[in-house]
């Protein structure tokens, strides 16, 4: 999620029924350092709680200042350490789940984050580092002996990266085996995903990551399902338009460089108009942005021309007086 969990979209979330959200993940080495950029996204506003800040890194006094600092400077709800991500240049310094090639770190990790902290301290890890490695109820038990207060798994091993399927029944042997409360996590594409995982695995909660890009009105979708209310509709053309013009709105607040924000947010844009008709000239002209107040016409053009190619097909198909 880094480069997507920022604040506006947290806030975005939030609004739409996520009952938590977390930061993207941050170097442990750069929060200790207070580095500028760093320190920068780990600010959230009130509406963002109940929040997490996700950190990581493989030396476990690093991670244990990391987690004094932003417990003194930031004071979020929990504090979660990333032992999941598989992505290459984080793995090659053993972090993320680079970690779970060595569990006697893993478990050095959480202590000395506990430690640090009176704040809850959460894990999100992934099956194992390989086939061979895979042991999901073995990795969560350690984690839980050293103090891990929820546990969030993503069932796939760090070899697989986002390939395959995730093994949903090791998310509910995790959940089985384990005191604390266990989140299920992978292949949550649309709501009726998060409906089946909960059930297929009695977990106490669904993380959905990737599933909430450009439809952010997933999880009050999920939750209707959970609880067993009604569905809200999922919101039309207009609607899409809308949440994207908003979410734009806050991030051209919260961002100091209005173009490089502009540029950033593109992929947003591609997200939200994903299986449209005619979505991929759409996306062409969204992804050539280089401010936000371009956005707003586009998404007009596109709204009339559609009106007029509806009006010209109603038009076709009435039948000439007799």
């Amino acid at each position: 999620m880094a480069g997507v969990s920022e604040s506006p979209f947290r806030r975005l979330c939030r609004r739409f029924g996520a009952d938590v959200v977390v930061t993207e993940f941050l170097s442990a080495e750069g929060i200790r350092r207070e580095n500028e950029a760093t320190l920068g996204k780990l600010k959230f506003s009130a509406d963002e709680r109940p929040i997490g800040v996700q950190i990581f890194g493989a030396e476990p006094p690093a991670m244990g200042d990391a987690a004094r600092l932003v417990t003194e400077l930031f004071e979020p709800d929990y504090i979660d350490i990333n032992f999941g991500c598989p992505v290459k240049k984080v793995v090659r310094r053993n972090g993320g789940s680079g970690c779970l090639r060595d569990l006697d770190l893993v478990q050095s990790v959480i202590r000395a984050v506990a430690a640090a902290t009176h704040l809850p301290v959460t894990v999100k890890i992934r099956s194992g580092w390989s086939e061979e490695l895979r042991d999901p109820v073995g990795i969560a038990l350690r984690c839980q002996d050293a103090g891990a207060r929820m546990l969030a798994l993503h069932a796939r091993t760090r070899t697989q990266m986002y390939t395959g399927s995730a093994n949903w029944d090791e998310i509910a042997r995790v959940t089985e085996a384990l005191d604390i409360p266990v989140i299920g996590n992978g292949d949550i594409k649309h709501s009726a995903d998060a409906l089946r995982l909960w059930q297929h695995t009695g977990c106490a909660g669904v993380m959905i990551g990737r599933g909430a890009f450009g439809q952010p009105w997933i999880f009050r979708e999920a939750r209707a399902l959970i609880d067993g209310t009604p569905v809200p509709e999922a919101p039309d053309v207009h609607g899409r338009f809308a949440a994207a013009l908003d979410h734009a709105r806050m991030v051209q607040e919260y961002e100091r460089d209005p173009e490089g924000a502009a540029i950033e947010f593109r992929k947003h844009l591609g997200w939200y108009v994903r299986g449209l008709p005619g979505s991929a000239a759409l996306r062409k002209k969204l992804h050539a942005v280089a401010s936000f107040g371009e956005v707003e016409g586009i998404f007009h053009e596109y709204l009339a021309h559609e009106w007029e190619r509806h009006e010209g097909a109603a038009t076709a198909t009435v039948e000439p007086a007799a």
